[in-house]
């Protein structure tokens, strides 16, 4: 069982899970690069915000990759794979448009 202190996002605090210590750590490391990214969109001002992006970010990838291994044991080829994916800049205008519209009702 492992422990994992973040300070991130304005905030401190301390985890216990069932994971060792550094395994917590690289999966604490990959968030912190997630959200050095999203803080470089000058849209994004709040902490929230940030985290929230960078959570929509994450399951992204997760809902990919899991996308791309049904369809590869569907017998897809990667180029039929790839077809079917979002490219970035539209994955950062609809999580834009999401981020509006959770300000508005914040």
């Amino acid at each position: 069982m492992g422990r994992l202190k973040i300070e991130m996002l304005g905030t401190s605090f301390t985890i216990q899970a069932n994971e060792d210590n550094q395994y917590l750590e690289k999966l604490l490391g990959y968030y912190q690069r997630i959200t050095d990214d999203v803080k470089r969109i000058d849209s994004i001002k709040s902490p929230l915000q940030v985290a929230i992006l960078s959570g929509i970010m994450i399951c992204d990838e997760l809902y990919k990759e899991k996308q791309n291994k049904i369809a590869l044991e569907n017998g897809e080829s990667v180029a039929q794979i790839s077809e079917n994916s979002l490219d970035s800049d539209e994955i950062q205008r609809i999580t834009l448009e999401m981020i509006k519209k959770i300000d508005k009702v914040l």
